[in-house]
């Protein structure tokens, strides 16, 4: 019996490679195990190659696996893509249709050729030759194929008892055609029982959208992109529900400043874009930080530049988000590193954009927001909703002719906020520099009280965890740094390592800009080497280190850009190679 294994299906898009990893993922998740699901997928409606590879363990995981057990494969590209893959002893189990063969290289996984075609068709159609790839790879690991019931007639209720029947009926074709064939091999990938708990399995994308509700959102503009289209589809069926409402934009330039309006209005709104969008909504941020309006603004990251890659994993906005705006303004960046901290992050974003009355971006990558995770249940007692200087009672009456201050010069930067209508709040909202009550104004002595003032409200910033810090050593051999979604594949690389003898730290940056330096510092002098870990090609997380910390001697990258996410093997392997190169063993 093993306590964990990873599965994947593979095909040509379009032809229900991503229901079948979600019926087998969702049917495990039920008995109690823990997932991580990614998909691989082509820039294009139908066709091309698309596979989902799921882990499951009897462990909590958060990073794809290095290798392969069981590949499920509806045409010879499948194979041919992914058998490098393959485990000593790993198990192909194609569709008989194509006849699938291994190259002669692949000498030590074992092909079975199913017709998951043909006993389909003979059970009515061959759409549901899926369902059959289902029961073979349910046989494999020695899972009932009762345990799918429950969420085949979620999925195919409505159609009729029928069809739930015909494809409960492929799932068990498909699990007796395999122990056939298996016989006593089976016993090989038998999975340990899992603890039966209740957990929820999501992506990012709808962690974000739950906790934009849960957080009091209630407008959503935005226009569809890859990899963000999904937090509108939520919103679309959820936010009606609670009075709110999507509208699907122009573009994102219209997205950005619907968002902006709404929340000047007093209504907490956001937008979700991909890092072309975010290059339309630039000069709307820039609008957003001199007029003082919170907005909050989700980046889900992908490979680029321009349409780039736009299905693919890539952490290349870092310095985008930050810097690029023109002119200075106060800006907040977060960066949740798993789909628990993607809900709680989102509602805190609000919170923040309220508070010190700023644009909030939460950066996500391609691999968090769709990548798929067991979570624990949420605690929606956690939420607290925190709204700031929003004067909310009756205002004092001004002097006659007089207009509010509502940029008023204050210690901590953030200035009494008012929604328009409110009797005695009455001011100017113009782009151009301004003075308190909002008139347009080129004074220099104005100039610099407003921009000193602008700029000193995110000095004190409060967020309960800039970083997230995995540490076991006072002294450590390295350090390594990393944010969004490397999470996972960081950790699982520290446990080999410190198998090795070599002592491991770990801090997981969690708010970006303004950057926790004072929290970070004692960690980067305590290591020997700082490894930072992204997926971009110029080392934009390491530059800000250096820029912020300094230590340029200890701080090594270790990169990856080629549009798939770390495996943990190659975080070690290149770790490992660092640290035995600069004469360390």
């Amino acid at each position: 019996m093993v306590q964990q294994l990873s599965w994947k299906v593979g095909g040509q898009q379009g032809e229900g490679i991503e229901s079948t990893g979600e019926i087998f993922s969702t049917a495990l998740n039920r008995l109690g195990y823990y997932l991580y699901g990614y998909r691989h997928f082509s820039s294009r409606i139908k066709g091309g190659h698309t596979n989902n590879k799921i882990r499951v363990s009897t462990t909590q995981v958060r990073s794809v696996s290095d290798d392969l057990d069981i590949l499920v494969a509806f045409d010879q590209e499948t194979i041919d893509v992914n058998v490098h893959e393959l485990r000593v002893g790993g198990v192909v189990i194609a569709d008989a249709k194509f006849n699938p063969s291994l190259p002669e290289t692949c000498t030590t996984a074992t092909l079975y050729a199913v017709p998951f075609t043909e006993i389909a068709t003979e059970l009515g159609t061959s759409l549901m030759k899926n369902m059959v790839a289902v029961g073979a790879s349910s046989a494999v690991l020695h899972i009932d194929t009762e345990v799918f019931e429950e969420v085949v007639l979620e999925i195919f209720g409505k159609k009729g008892q029928k069809v739930v029947q015909k494809n409960m009926e492929a799932i068990k074709k498909g699990a007796d055609y395999i122990r056939e064939q298996l016989g006593e091999q089976l016993e090989t990938m038998k999975l340990d029982p899992a603890d039966g708990k209740k957990r929820m399995f999501m992506i990012g994308n709808d962690a974000i959208a739950l906790g934009a509700l849960a957080g009091g959102a209630r407008f959503m503009p935005a226009y569809p992109i890859t990899p963000a289209s999904e937090i509108m589809e939520y919103l679309i069926k959820k936010l009606p529900q609670f009075g709110g409402t999507v509208i699907q934009t122009e573009d994102e330039i219209a997205a950005c400043t619907m968002a902006i309006g709404a929340n000047y209005a007093g209504v907490r709104a956001l937008t979700a874009s991909a890092g072309p969008g975010l290059s339309l909504m630039m000069e709307s941020i820039g609008l957003a930080g001199i007029t003082e309006q919170p907005v909050v603004i989700i980046d889900t990251q992908r490979g680029g530049p321009s349409t780039g890659l736009p299905t693919k994993q890539e952490q290349s906005d870092l310095m985008a988000m930050i810097y690029g705006t023109h002119g200075e303004i106060p800006k907040i960046v977060m960066a949740p590193s798993t789909v628990e901290e993607a809900f709680y992050d989102t509602i805190e974003a609000f919170n923040l954009a309220e508070e010190y009355q700023c644009p909030v971006i939460m950066l996500t990558d391609l691999q968090l927001s769709l990548g798929k995770q067991s979570v624990e249940p949420l605690d929606y007692n956690r939420v607290e909703i925190r709204r700031g200087k929003l004067q909310q009672g009756e205002l004092e009456e001004l002097e006659e002719k007089q207009y509010y201050k509502r940029y008023r010069v204050t210690e901590d930067g953030v200035s009494p906020r008012v929604i328009p209508g409110m009797k005695h709040g009455i001011h100017h909202v113009t782009g151009v520099e301004h003075d308190e009550t909002g008139k347009p104004s080129e004074s220099p002595v104005n100039r610099d009280d407003q921009m000193n003032k602008r700029l000193r409200k995110t000095k004190g910033i409060r967020f309960n965890t800039p970083i997230h810090v995995h540490s076991h050593e006072k002294e450590a051999d390295i350090l390594f740094v990393g944010f969004n979604s490397t999470r996972g594949v960081i950790e699982e690389a520290m446990e080999r390592l410190e198998q090795d003898g070599i002592k491991v730290n770990h801090a997981h940056i969690r708010l970006i800009h303004p950057f926790p330096a004072d929290e970070l510092l004692p960690y980067v002098q305590g290591a020997k080497k700082v490894v930072v870990v992204e997926n971009n090609a110029t080392g934009q997380l390491a530059n800000i280190l250096k820029m912020n910390i300094a230590s340029h001697d200890k701080i090594q990258s270790v990169l990856k850009y080629d549009g798939n996410p770390f495996l943990p093997q190659e975080v070690y392997a290149k770790s490992k190679e660092m640290f035995v190169l600069h004469g360390n063993v």
